[in-house]
């Protein structure tokens, strides 16, 4: 069976593309809204410092750039990186007031941006979807300044064994909701195998380490169906 990089990348576009106009109300649905619990709870642990600038990669509709423009004001500035033109464009249009955005329709792979650029980098429920969690890292730390921070929030292992239990048999009526409300289950059963597969909170960490990121710390939200990964730029 052929499996690449770029089947990937078709693959998590394709994704995108047929959510992109109730990803919002789908993501509400799905965690009882408790991911703009967790958001915030990114954005504090940050605690962001005014006149500092702002990547924020696999932004979506924007909540992230929101929340940190929202507490902080006019004296940053904030780059939204979405590789899905759909996702990019809804984000553009929520954000429309905010004049200190630049949006670029790019990969986090690569980003068409200056090397020690950025005080800080985020990643909000994006990291899972890249083709390349090596190259995205290393990609997170060039682009940071020294001293520059990594935030990831991202769906990781529950620890409490009968919740686990609990969210794995939810998990199996996501794609039915995303039916129903969508139109389609498929987008919804990729996004529960992407969160099967993926790495948990003490491999997500060592990755960080090896691509350069020091201080590595997580801290688990809701008894670890969610983590916020915390590195820094030497």
């Amino acid at each position: 069976m052929k499996t690449s990089i770029e089947d990937k990348t078709k693959l998590v576009n394709s994704v995108f593309t047929k959510v992109h106009k109730k990803y919002d109300f789908m993501n509400d649905i799905m965690s009882f809204g408790i991911h703009r619990i967790w958001k915030e709870k990114l954005i504090n642990w940050i605690n962001p410092q005014p006149y500092t600038k702002l990547i924020d990669v696999a932004s979506g509709t924007g909540d992230i750039a929101k929340l940190f423009l929202d507490k902080i004001g006019r004296s940053v500035i904030v780059t939204c990186v979405e590789p899905n033109v759909e996702m990019l464009n809804l984000g553009k249009k929520k954000l429309n007031k905010y004049k200190n955005i630049t949006w670029l329709n790019t990969n986090a792979e690569e980003i068409p941006v200056d090397s020690n650029t950025y005080d800080y980098y985020t990643i909000s429920f994006g990291i899972r979807n890249v083709s390349n969690i090596n190259k995205t890292l290393n990609e997170a730390f060039r682009v940071l300044k020294p001293g520059g921070r990594l935030m990831c929030l991202e769906f990781s292992k529950i620890e409490n064994e009968l919740l686990g239990l609990f969210y794995k048999k939810y998990s199996k009526a996501i794609p039915l909701i995303g039916k129903v409300i969508v139109g389609s289950e498929k987008p919804y059963k990729y996004l529960i195998d992407s969160i099967e597969g993926f790495y948990d909170q003490t491999q997500l960490s060592k990755l960080m380490e090896k691509n350069g990121f020091i201080n590595v710390k997580y801290r688990n939200l809701s008894n670890g169906i969610a983590a916020l990964h915390s590195g820094w730029k030497t």
